[in-house]
């Protein structure tokens, strides 16, 4: 028996950008500690910088997940490491924003669930936007005919 509750796909960060961002962490305290010379305010900046820095990878590491589907709607992080549920019906629009700027083209997927607006960048999910939002619109139209 297949337990109705569960996901049927879940989109987590990639598994380099937690490592990563620590690593630069380590790295941006590390510089700061090594050319502060006896001043204060640089080391305290390069310190807070990694802090930052560290805190964003621990986040990647406690709440990897970003996105789910499942037949009754959509789960996604609400502030630091939180999940916010989003049944079918309080969904109005699924959509793939592209905007170009200076030449680079950012897309993001953009949920929105009328007194909420849920933006999605492509290194939350691993994968490439537009099959996420198709993803995400089949199992709507899915669960709508059930």
């Amino acid at each position: 028996m297949v337990d109705e509750s569960s996901p049927v796909r879940q989109w987590r960060v990639p598994t380099v950008l937690p490592a990563a961002k620590l690593t630069g962490a380590v790295v941006i305290a590390g510089i700061g500690l090594l050319f502060a010379d006896g001043d204060p305010v640089q080391l305290v900046l390069a310190v807070a910088a990694g802090l930052v820095l560290a805190g964003w990878g621990v986040r990647d590491l406690v709440a990897p997940v970003r996105l789910a589907v499942d037949p009754e709607g959509i789960t996604v992080t609400e502030g630091l490491a939180g999940r916010r549920r989003l049944p079918w019906p309080a969904i109005e629009e699924i959509a793939l924003d592209r905007r170009t700027r200076r030449g680079l083209t950012a897309e993001t997927l953009e949920i929105d669930a009328g007194e909420s607006l849920h933006v999605i960048g492509r290194y939350d999910v691993d994968a490439p936007l537009a099959e996420v939002a198709a993803t995400l619109r089949a199992a709507r139209r899915s669960a709508e005919n059930r």
